[in-house]
Protein backbone atom coordinates (compact mmCIF):
# COMPACT_ATOMS: atom_id res chain seq x y z
CA UNK A 1 0.00 0.00 0.00
CA UNK A 2 1.28 3.71 -0.50
CA UNK A 3 2.02 5.82 2.08
CA UNK A 4 1.68 8.95 0.39
CA UNK A 5 -0.20 10.64 -1.74
CA UNK A 6 2.12 13.68 -3.88
CA UNK A 7 0.89 16.82 -4.98
CA UNK A 8 4.39 18.40 -6.51
CA UNK A 9 8.11 17.44 -6.10
CA UNK A 10 11.37 19.33 -5.94
CA UNK A 11 15.00 17.71 -5.97
CA UNK A 12 15.68 16.01 -2.91
CA UNK A 13 18.73 17.50 -2.22
CA UNK A 14 17.24 21.21 -2.38
CA UNK A 15 14.60 20.18 0.43
CA UNK A 16 17.73 19.07 3.10
CA UNK A 17 19.67 21.88 3.91
CA UNK A 18 22.76 21.60 5.95
CA UNK A 19 21.34 22.28 9.96
CA UNK A 20 23.26 25.10 11.09
CA UNK A 21 21.82 25.54 14.34
CA UNK A 22 22.29 23.59 17.29
CA UNK A 23 19.89 22.37 20.01
CA UNK A 24 20.99 20.61 23.92
CA UNK A 25 24.34 22.51 23.24
CA UNK A 26 25.37 21.05 20.22
CA UNK A 27 27.02 17.37 20.23
CA UNK A 28 28.79 17.61 23.23
CA UNK A 29 25.12 17.90 25.01
CA UNK A 30 24.00 15.38 22.73
CA UNK A 31 26.64 12.89 23.77
CA UNK A 32 26.35 13.57 27.66
CA UNK A 33 22.47 12.94 26.95
CA UNK A 34 22.90 10.17 25.66
CA UNK A 35 24.62 8.69 28.62
CA UNK A 36 22.61 11.03 31.06
CA UNK A 37 18.98 9.24 30.21
CA UNK A 38 20.12 5.91 30.37
CA UNK A 39 21.95 6.73 33.83
CA UNK A 40 19.07 8.23 35.00
CA UNK A 41 16.63 6.19 34.51
CA UNK A 42 19.14 3.11 36.12
CA UNK A 43 19.69 5.59 39.19
CA UNK A 44 16.14 6.21 40.09
CA UNK A 45 15.46 2.53 40.39
CA UNK A 46 18.34 2.16 42.86
CA UNK A 47 17.81 5.41 44.68
CA UNK A 48 14.41 4.30 44.93
CA UNK A 49 13.65 0.70 45.78
CA UNK A 50 13.87 -1.74 48.20
CA UNK A 51 16.83 -3.45 46.78
CA UNK A 52 18.61 -0.35 47.70
CA UNK A 53 17.21 -0.28 50.81
CA UNK A 54 14.67 3.07 50.13
CA UNK A 55 13.57 5.78 48.80
CA UNK A 56 16.49 7.16 48.69
CA UNK A 57 19.14 4.78 50.63
CA UNK A 58 21.03 6.01 53.65
CA UNK A 59 22.76 8.91 52.01
CA UNK A 60 26.17 8.15 53.87
CA UNK A 61 26.61 4.56 52.38
CA UNK A 62 25.87 5.92 49.01
CA UNK A 63 29.93 6.91 47.85
CA UNK A 64 30.88 3.32 48.91
CA UNK A 65 28.41 1.27 47.54
CA UNK A 66 28.73 3.47 43.97
CA UNK A 67 32.14 2.76 43.62
CA UNK A 68 31.83 -0.66 44.77
CA UNK A 69 29.02 -1.48 42.27
CA UNK A 70 31.45 0.36 39.51
CA UNK A 71 34.48 -2.40 40.01
CA UNK A 72 31.57 -5.38 40.73
CA UNK A 73 31.41 -7.74 37.72
CA UNK A 74 28.27 -9.21 39.37
CA UNK A 75 26.70 -5.78 39.48
CA UNK A 76 27.30 -5.18 35.43
CA UNK A 77 26.08 -8.43 34.91
CA UNK A 78 22.79 -8.34 36.98
CA UNK A 79 21.78 -5.53 34.77
CA UNK A 80 21.25 -8.11 31.58
CA UNK A 81 18.84 -10.75 31.95
CA UNK A 82 17.75 -13.03 29.09
CA UNK A 83 14.62 -13.83 30.27
CA UNK A 84 13.21 -10.51 30.40
CA UNK A 85 15.02 -9.51 27.07
CA UNK A 86 13.02 -12.24 25.72
CA UNK A 87 9.98 -11.01 26.95
CA UNK A 88 10.39 -7.51 25.86
CA UNK A 89 11.16 -8.50 22.30
CA UNK A 90 8.02 -10.51 22.50
CA UNK A 91 6.53 -7.58 23.61
CA UNK A 92 7.71 -5.69 20.81
CA UNK A 93 6.52 -8.20 18.16
CA UNK A 94 3.02 -8.31 19.53
CA UNK A 95 2.88 -4.61 18.91
CA UNK A 96 4.48 -4.79 15.68
CA UNK A 97 1.40 -7.73 14.61
CA UNK A 98 -1.14 -5.98 16.07
CA UNK A 99 0.07 -2.94 14.12
CA UNK A 100 -0.09 -5.12 11.20
CA UNK A 101 -3.46 -7.55 11.78
CA UNK A 102 -5.67 -5.33 13.19
CA UNK A 103 -7.97 -2.90 11.42
CA UNK A 104 -7.67 0.48 11.26
CA UNK A 105 -8.78 3.93 8.92
CA UNK A 106 -5.51 4.94 7.15
CA UNK A 107 -5.21 8.95 7.29
CA UNK A 108 -2.80 11.74 6.08
CA UNK A 109 -0.65 13.72 8.12
CA UNK A 110 0.33 17.17 7.48
CA UNK A 111 2.01 18.51 4.14
CA UNK A 112 5.60 17.43 3.98
CA UNK A 113 8.32 19.85 2.57
CA UNK A 114 8.33 17.40 -0.74
CA UNK A 115 4.42 18.12 -1.19
CA UNK A 116 3.55 14.90 -0.21
CA UNK A 117 1.49 13.51 2.77
CA UNK A 118 2.49 10.46 4.44
CA UNK A 119 -0.43 7.81 5.15
CA UNK A 120 -0.48 6.43 8.66
CA UNK A 121 -2.78 3.45 10.00
CA UNK A 122 -4.78 4.26 13.14
CA UNK A 123 -5.24 1.55 15.40
CA UNK A 124 -3.02 1.95 18.42
CA UNK A 125 -6.37 2.11 20.70
CA UNK A 126 -7.13 -1.30 19.44
CA UNK A 127 -4.11 -2.73 20.34
CA UNK A 128 -3.98 -1.36 23.69
CA UNK A 129 -7.83 -2.55 24.59
CA UNK A 130 -6.02 -6.25 22.91
CA UNK A 131 -3.25 -6.01 25.12
CA UNK A 132 -5.33 -5.44 28.71
CA UNK A 133 -7.63 -7.88 27.63
CA UNK A 134 -5.27 -10.75 27.14
CA UNK A 135 -2.83 -9.02 30.29
CA UNK A 136 -6.65 -9.01 32.66
CA UNK A 137 -7.60 -12.38 31.76
CA UNK A 138 -4.06 -13.74 32.10
CA UNK A 139 -4.46 -12.75 35.86
CA UNK A 140 -7.83 -13.72 36.16
CA UNK A 141 -6.74 -16.89 35.09
CA UNK A 142 -3.39 -17.19 36.97
CA UNK A 143 -3.64 -14.72 40.06
CA UNK A 144 -2.11 -11.53 40.50
CA UNK A 145 1.50 -12.90 41.49
CA UNK A 146 1.68 -14.36 38.11
CA UNK A 147 2.00 -10.69 36.59
CA UNK A 148 4.81 -9.52 39.11
CA UNK A 149 7.39 -10.27 37.07
CA UNK A 150 7.73 -6.77 35.48
CA UNK A 151 8.37 -5.71 38.97
CA UNK A 152 11.03 -8.51 40.21
CA UNK A 153 12.80 -8.60 36.71
CA UNK A 154 12.67 -4.52 36.28
CA UNK A 155 16.11 -3.91 35.79
CA UNK A 156 16.52 -6.41 32.98
CA UNK A 157 13.58 -5.07 31.23
CA UNK A 158 15.13 -1.43 31.51
CA UNK A 159 18.22 -2.65 29.78
CA UNK A 160 16.12 -4.54 27.17
CA UNK A 161 14.63 -1.35 25.84
CA UNK A 162 17.82 0.46 26.03
CA UNK A 163 19.38 -2.43 24.21
CA UNK A 164 15.98 -1.54 21.52
CA UNK A 165 16.87 1.65 21.55
CA UNK A 166 20.10 2.02 20.33
CA UNK A 167 19.31 -0.73 17.74
CA UNK A 168 16.82 1.33 16.47
CA UNK A 169 18.80 4.42 16.51
CA UNK A 170 21.98 2.91 14.55
CA UNK A 171 19.49 1.43 11.80
CA UNK A 172 17.39 4.37 11.51
CA UNK A 173 20.53 6.40 10.90
CA UNK A 174 22.22 4.06 8.67
CA UNK A 175 19.21 4.11 6.72
CA UNK A 176 18.93 7.66 6.32
CA UNK A 177 21.75 7.63 4.17
CA UNK A 178 20.29 6.16 1.47
CA UNK A 179 20.08 8.73 -2.05
CA UNK A 180 16.65 9.77 -1.63
CA UNK A 181 15.86 10.14 2.01
CA UNK A 182 13.58 13.28 3.43
CA UNK A 183 15.92 14.58 6.27
CA UNK A 184 15.10 16.69 9.27
CA UNK A 185 15.84 20.10 9.58
CA UNK A 186 17.32 19.99 12.79
CA UNK A 187 18.93 16.58 11.92
CA UNK A 188 21.34 17.23 9.29
CA UNK A 189 24.34 18.98 10.99
CA UNK A 190 27.03 16.62 9.36
CA UNK A 191 28.33 15.56 13.15
CA UNK A 192 27.39 11.97 13.60
CA UNK A 193 26.75 12.03 17.55
CA UNK A 194 24.27 15.17 17.26
CA UNK A 195 22.59 13.70 14.30
CA UNK A 196 22.72 10.37 15.59
CA UNK A 197 20.62 11.44 18.89
CA UNK A 198 18.55 14.08 17.47
CA UNK A 199 17.19 12.01 14.05
CA UNK A 200 18.58 12.89 10.81
CA UNK A 201 15.97 10.96 8.80
CA UNK A 202 12.20 12.44 9.08
CA UNK A 203 10.08 9.35 8.65
CA UNK A 204 11.99 6.76 8.82
CA UNK A 205 9.48 3.80 7.29
CA UNK A 206 9.95 0.21 6.46
CA UNK A 207 7.58 -0.07 3.52
CA UNK A 208 4.57 1.21 4.72
CA UNK A 209 5.59 0.74 8.49
CA UNK A 210 6.18 4.20 10.30
CA UNK A 211 8.82 3.66 12.43
CA UNK A 212 8.24 6.81 14.57
CA UNK A 213 4.96 7.13 15.01
CA UNK A 214 5.14 3.30 15.89
CA UNK A 215 6.95 4.01 18.52
CA UNK A 216 5.45 6.84 19.77
CA UNK A 217 2.15 5.51 20.95
CA UNK A 218 2.61 2.04 20.66
CA UNK A 219 5.46 -0.19 22.71
CA UNK A 220 6.40 2.40 25.16
CA UNK A 221 2.82 4.01 26.13
CA UNK A 222 1.05 0.50 26.77
CA UNK A 223 3.59 -0.89 28.33
CA UNK A 224 3.72 2.39 30.96
CA UNK A 225 -0.03 0.71 31.90
CA UNK A 226 1.36 -2.78 31.84
CA UNK A 227 4.27 -2.09 34.11
CA UNK A 228 1.55 -0.29 36.55
CA UNK A 229 -0.63 -3.39 36.63
CA UNK A 230 2.21 -5.34 37.92
CA UNK A 231 3.21 -2.96 40.33
CA UNK A 232 -0.74 -3.24 41.21
CA UNK A 233 -0.32 -7.31 41.36
CA UNK A 234 3.06 -7.04 43.24
CA UNK A 235 1.09 -4.80 46.15
CA UNK A 236 -2.08 -7.25 45.86
CA UNK A 237 -0.27 -10.21 46.26
CA UNK A 238 2.03 -8.47 49.56
CA UNK A 239 -1.59 -7.27 51.18
CA UNK A 240 -3.98 -10.65 50.49
CA UNK A 241 -5.56 -9.69 46.96
CA UNK A 242 -6.88 -6.86 45.08
CA UNK A 243 -9.64 -5.64 47.64
CA UNK A 244 -6.80 -5.05 49.75
CA UNK A 245 -4.85 -2.62 47.60
CA UNK A 246 -4.30 0.84 48.70
CA UNK A 247 -6.59 3.88 47.67
CA UNK A 248 -2.96 5.79 46.48
CA UNK A 249 -1.99 2.45 44.04
CA UNK A 250 -5.37 2.74 42.36
CA UNK A 251 -5.52 5.97 41.99
CA UNK A 252 -2.05 5.97 40.13
CA UNK A 253 -3.13 3.74 38.04
CA UNK A 254 -6.36 4.93 37.23
CA UNK A 255 -4.95 8.12 36.33
CA UNK A 256 -1.86 6.94 33.97
CA UNK A 257 -4.45 4.53 32.60
CA UNK A 258 -7.18 7.27 31.13
CA UNK A 259 -3.96 9.35 30.03
CA UNK A 260 -3.05 6.66 28.10
CA UNK A 261 -6.03 5.58 26.23
CA UNK A 262 -6.81 8.71 25.68
CA UNK A 263 -3.82 9.47 23.96
CA UNK A 264 -4.44 5.96 21.93
CA UNK A 265 -7.98 6.75 21.43
CA UNK A 266 -7.22 10.16 19.84
CA UNK A 267 -4.62 8.80 17.69
CA UNK A 268 -5.06 11.29 14.81
CA UNK A 269 -4.18 14.14 16.95
CA UNK A 270 -0.44 13.14 17.20
CA UNK A 271 0.38 13.82 13.58
CA UNK A 272 0.15 17.61 13.84
CA UNK A 273 2.47 17.69 16.63
CA UNK A 274 6.23 18.52 16.46
CA UNK A 275 7.72 15.31 17.32
CA UNK A 276 5.87 13.97 13.70
CA UNK A 277 6.14 17.20 11.56
CA UNK A 278 9.73 18.47 13.02
CA UNK A 279 11.70 16.23 14.55
CA UNK A 280 13.62 13.26 13.23
CA UNK A 281 13.80 9.94 14.98
CA UNK A 282 17.08 9.09 16.73
CA UNK A 283 18.32 7.95 19.75
CA UNK A 284 16.68 10.83 21.83
CA UNK A 285 13.31 9.67 20.60
CA UNK A 286 13.69 5.99 20.51
CA UNK A 287 14.82 5.49 24.26
CA UNK A 288 12.57 8.26 25.22
CA UNK A 289 9.76 6.64 23.75
CA UNK A 290 10.83 2.33 24.48
CA UNK A 291 12.95 3.36 27.67
CA UNK A 292 12.02 6.61 29.97
CA UNK A 293 7.91 6.82 29.28
CA UNK A 294 7.79 3.34 30.70
CA UNK A 295 10.48 3.15 33.29
CA UNK A 296 10.51 6.37 34.94
CA UNK A 297 6.84 7.52 34.24
CA UNK A 298 5.48 4.53 36.46
CA UNK A 299 8.04 5.52 39.43
CA UNK A 300 5.36 6.31 41.35
CA UNK A 301 3.06 3.15 41.01
CA UNK A 302 6.68 0.81 41.89
CA UNK A 303 7.27 3.48 45.09
CA UNK A 304 3.78 2.36 46.05
CA UNK A 305 4.55 -1.28 45.95
CA UNK A 306 7.08 -1.31 48.87
CA UNK A 307 5.70 2.21 50.20
CA UNK A 308 2.06 1.88 50.59
CA UNK A 309 0.18 4.85 51.44
CA UNK A 310 -3.68 5.07 52.69
CA UNK A 311 -5.35 8.56 51.95
CA UNK A 312 -8.18 8.28 53.31
CA UNK A 313 -11.41 9.32 51.49
CA UNK A 314 -10.81 13.22 51.68
CA UNK A 315 -7.18 13.60 50.36
CA UNK A 316 -8.63 11.12 47.73
CA UNK A 317 -11.21 13.06 46.51
CA UNK A 318 -9.39 16.16 46.38
CA UNK A 319 -6.67 14.53 44.44
CA UNK A 320 -9.35 13.46 41.80
CA UNK A 321 -10.56 16.89 41.44
CA UNK A 322 -7.41 17.99 41.16
CA UNK A 323 -6.58 15.76 38.00
CA UNK A 324 -9.88 15.79 37.00
CA UNK A 325 -9.31 19.61 36.54
CA UNK A 326 -5.94 19.03 34.75
CA UNK A 327 -7.52 16.59 32.45
CA UNK A 328 -10.41 19.13 31.47
CA UNK A 329 -8.20 22.29 30.76
CA UNK A 330 -5.85 19.92 29.04
CA UNK A 331 -8.44 18.46 26.57
CA UNK A 332 -10.56 21.15 26.37
CA UNK A 333 -7.47 23.15 24.94
CA UNK A 334 -6.64 20.87 22.54
CA UNK A 335 -10.46 20.45 21.28
CA UNK A 336 -10.15 24.29 20.61
CA UNK A 337 -7.27 23.72 18.97
CA UNK A 338 -7.91 20.78 16.59
CA UNK A 339 -11.59 22.41 15.53
CA UNK A 340 -10.02 25.70 14.78
CA UNK A 341 -7.29 23.91 12.51
CA UNK A 342 -9.95 21.80 10.71
CA UNK A 343 -12.00 24.77 10.32
CA UNK A 344 -14.42 24.88 12.90
CA UNK A 345 -15.12 27.45 15.08
CA UNK A 346 -18.11 26.15 17.53
CA UNK A 347 -17.44 28.60 20.63
CA UNK A 348 -16.98 31.47 18.13
CA UNK A 349 -13.28 32.18 19.50
CA UNK A 350 -11.71 35.73 18.89
CA UNK A 351 -8.00 35.01 16.69
CA UNK A 352 -5.50 37.16 15.07
CA UNK A 353 -4.55 36.77 11.16
CA UNK A 354 -1.15 36.84 10.23
CA UNK A 355 0.39 38.48 6.91
CA UNK A 356 0.48 35.34 5.47
CA UNK A 357 -2.82 34.61 6.22
CA UNK A 358 -2.56 32.33 9.25
CA UNK A 359 -4.91 32.45 12.33
CA UNK A 360 -3.87 32.20 15.75
CA UNK A 361 -6.40 31.70 18.72
CA UNK A 362 -6.50 35.01 21.08
CA UNK A 363 -9.51 33.57 23.48
CA UNK A 364 -10.41 30.82 24.70
CA UNK A 365 -7.87 28.57 26.69
CA UNK A 366 -5.55 30.03 24.12
CA UNK A 367 -6.45 33.65 25.08
CA UNK A 368 -5.12 32.58 28.59
CA UNK A 369 -1.80 31.62 27.25
CA UNK A 370 -0.19 30.03 24.66
CA UNK A 371 0.64 26.79 25.64
CA UNK A 372 -2.79 25.91 27.70
CA UNK A 373 -2.75 22.26 27.29
CA UNK A 374 0.62 22.20 29.08
CA UNK A 375 -0.83 23.72 32.17
CA UNK A 376 -3.38 20.73 32.09
CA UNK A 377 -0.57 18.26 31.75
CA UNK A 378 1.80 20.21 34.92
CA UNK A 379 -1.91 19.59 37.14
CA UNK A 380 -2.37 16.04 35.91
CA UNK A 381 1.14 15.39 36.74
CA UNK A 382 1.03 16.96 40.54
CA UNK A 383 -1.87 14.91 40.75
CA UNK A 384 0.05 11.60 39.75
CA UNK A 385 2.92 12.82 42.13
CA UNK A 386 0.67 13.13 45.26
CA UNK A 387 -0.73 9.86 46.15
CA UNK A 388 3.05 9.30 47.31
CA UNK A 389 2.77 11.08 50.05
CA UNK A 390 5.70 13.41 51.09
CA UNK A 391 8.32 10.86 52.89
CA UNK A 392 10.45 11.37 49.43
CA UNK A 393 10.82 14.31 47.16
CA UNK A 394 12.35 11.32 44.03
CA UNK A 395 8.63 10.59 43.61
CA UNK A 396 8.03 13.89 42.27
CA UNK A 397 10.75 13.72 40.13
CA UNK A 398 8.38 13.51 37.16
CA UNK A 399 6.81 16.94 38.11
CA UNK A 400 10.08 18.65 37.69
CA UNK A 401 11.24 16.99 34.63
CA UNK A 402 7.85 17.16 33.01
CA UNK A 403 7.90 21.12 33.74
CA UNK A 404 11.28 21.42 32.38
CA UNK A 405 10.16 19.58 28.90
CA UNK A 406 7.36 21.51 28.64
CA UNK A 407 9.05 25.02 29.29
CA UNK A 408 11.58 23.73 26.94
CA UNK A 409 9.35 22.92 24.34
CA UNK A 410 7.22 26.49 24.64
CA UNK A 411 10.54 27.95 23.98
CA UNK A 412 11.33 25.89 21.16
CA UNK A 413 8.23 26.36 19.62
CA UNK A 414 7.56 30.27 19.95
CA UNK A 415 11.25 30.41 18.55
CA UNK A 416 9.98 28.57 15.72
CA UNK A 417 7.07 30.89 15.42
CA UNK A 418 8.94 33.75 15.80
CA UNK A 419 10.97 32.35 12.37
CA UNK A 420 7.47 31.94 10.70
CA UNK A 421 6.04 34.71 11.50
CA UNK A 422 8.18 37.48 12.04
CA UNK A 423 6.73 40.76 13.30
CA UNK A 424 3.19 39.10 13.57
CA UNK A 425 4.20 36.96 16.32
CA UNK A 426 5.58 40.17 18.13
CA UNK A 427 2.12 41.64 17.97
CA UNK A 428 0.53 38.20 18.97
CA UNK A 429 2.61 37.98 22.31
CA UNK A 430 1.47 41.28 23.52
CA UNK A 431 -2.02 40.22 22.69
CA UNK A 432 -1.38 36.89 24.55
CA UNK A 433 1.36 37.73 27.16
CA UNK A 434 1.49 34.39 29.49
CA UNK A 435 3.54 31.49 27.99
CA UNK A 436 1.61 28.27 29.68
CA UNK A 437 0.14 29.17 33.37
CA UNK A 438 -2.78 31.57 32.76
CA UNK A 439 -2.09 34.91 34.29
CA UNK A 440 1.23 34.10 36.00
CA UNK A 441 3.79 32.50 33.49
Amino acid sequence: MSTATKTKSEPVADLNPRTTSYEFLGPPGAFLISFGVPFMTYLLYFGCSEESGGCPPPLQSVPDRFVAALSDKTFWASLWDTEASLIYLVWYAFCVVAWAVLPGDWIEGVTMRTGEKKKYKINAFSTFLLAMGISCGYILRNGPESFTFIYKKWIGFVTASLVMSLAQAFYVYASSLRSGALLALGGNSGNFIYDWYIGRELNPSIGSFDIKSFNELRPGLILWVLVNVSMVCEQAVRRGGFTNVTDSMWLVLAFQTWYVADGLYNEPAIFTTMDITTDGFGFMLAVGDLTWVPFVYSLQARYLVFKQVELGPLCTAGILGLNLLGYYIFRDANGEKNDFRNGRNPKNLKYFTTSTGSKLLTSGWWGRSRHPNYFGDLLMALAWSLPTGFDTPITYFYVVYFAVLLIHRQRRDDENCEKKYGKDWETYMKLVPCRIIPYVY
